[in-house]
């Protein structure tokens, strides 16, 4: 017997196949690395190069666009070919490629296409790697796979904050914008970690058999089933009232919290973040994914609900360490819920329609955070405020959270 057919027999730890620990230490090392330069691009470009908000959305704007559609057709060819792993490794060797590009951009356009040709990597490596997990455990196993990837993924992301905000006290303590040697340092210590994470991926993962011999599936949403298009419907009402977290960032601000306060709450997010998942994923195993995804998005809401009322920048820290505990319930176990209901062979389709679809819908999601909150300016209509998104938000996690109860979807014991 193979070794995924004999850790397929096994639950919890000892069932996690050598996959699960490649692709989770893959994805640690890249959110070191990508944490540390994409979180200060903004002010490289706004501090540096002198770029407007509107030419810095426009870039962030068509690096999200280009890996949204990637995706799908990323999923599909993994699917086609019936190989995952190589495809991954291509996406994370590309993001890793063009990285080192970043220090020699001396103009907004330079930075736009070493930023999109990173999120061209990433629009490649989302689906296979997340079918390759799916692929490798089976549905006992499947809620804790994609939780320890999730953990690994987040931790990464808290480490690449921590290095940042040491090289930038080290380099510029006491300056208030960002400088381009900063930037440049943090590019050049970047790069040991995005290379570790290529390397650990393709030394450690392989391929794995994919559905059965029969003709690879031709590229056809309906193939998908129908439990899936109804689980994407409920999904994208709820994502539709899931703003950018940059307005949480805002609302922090807004209220008074200090550019450290603010680190330090994205730091404390993200611990809990990693803290949550792997044990939410491994309930999901036991209870049923369906359960989790609602649990969460009923915390989501009461959380949403609590930016909306806070009045100190301390209560806005306390609901966002919070909030860690809705991705920890929901994010993983959402993908988990994806190969409950997909058949195998179609599996990279899957992920990639999921990615790509709430990758399309977080531009109207932020479009109708920002028109509530300030309006359209010089049309004379001023929104409603800051608490406006927010009450939004909650709103529709909580409509989204009764659509998802009163499905039924069936078959499996993690889709229940």
């Amino acid at each position: 017997m193979s070794d995924t057919g004999e850790q397929r027999k096994q639950s919890g730890w000892r069932g996690l196949h050598r996959n699960v620990w490649a692709t989770s230490l893959t994805s640690f090392m890249m959110d070191v690395s990508s944490e540390m330069v994409t979180n200060v691009l903004p002010l490289f470009l706004a501090n540096v190069l002198g770029v407007t908000t509107s030419i810095i959305g426009l870039i962030e704007g068509v690096a999200e666009a280009t890996a949204s559609l990637l995706k799908v057709f990323s999923g599909w060819l993994s699917d086609r070919l019936r190989q995952r792993k190589w495809l991954a490794v291509a996406g994370y060797g590309l993001s890793a490629l063009v990285k080192p590009l970043f220090f020699w951009a001396d103009s907004w356009w330079a930075v736009a296409g070493v930023r999109w040709a990173d999120r061209f990597g990433k629009g490649i490596r989302t689906a296979p790697r997340d079918a390759l997990i799916a692929d490798s455990v089976d549905s006992k196993n499947r809620g804790l796979a994609f939780g320890v990837q999730r953990a690994a993924d987040t931790a990464g992301a808290m480490v690449g904050l921590l290095i940042a905000f040491a090289v930038v006290w080290y380099t510029q303590r006491g300056q208030v914008g960002l400088t381009a040697s900063t930037f440049r340092a943090l590019v050049l210590v970047s790069l040991v970690p995005a290379v570790l994470a290529v390397l650990s991926l393709a030394a450690g993962a392989q391929d794995v058999p994919v559905g059965s011999q029969q003709a690879a599936p031709r590229f056809a949403f309906r193939s998908l089933g129908g439990r899936f298009m109804v689980f994407m419907v409920i999904v994208g009402i709820f994502d539709v009232g899931n703003s950018s977290d940059a307005f949480l960032v805002l609302r922090a601000q807004e209220r008074g919290l200090s550019v450290l306060g603010v680190l330090g709450m994205l730091v404390s997010f993200n611990l809990v973040y990693a803290l949550v998942s792997a044990p939410a994923g491994s309930l999901s195993d036991r209870i049923g994914r369906r359960k989790l995804v609602i649990g969460g998005w009923l915390v989501y809401a009461m959380i949403y609900l609590g930016f909306a009322l806070a009045h100190t920048g301390w209560q806005v820290w306390v609901l966002y360490v919070l909030y860690g505990f809705y991705y920890g319930l929901s994010y993983g176990t959402a993908k988990a819920m994806i190969a409950d209901i997909v058949p195998e062979e179609v599996r990279g389709t899957a992920y990639g329609t999921y990615n790509a679809v709430l990758g399309f819908l977080d531009l109207p999601a932020s479009l109708i955070a920002g028109l509530l909150w300030s309006g359209i300016p010089g049309s004379g209509f001023h929104g409603f405020g800051p608490s406006a998104p927010f009450y939004f938000g909650g709103l529709l996690a909580l409509i989204a959270a009764v659509a998802m109860w009163r499905w039924k979807p069936g078959q499996g014991r993690g889709a229940a």
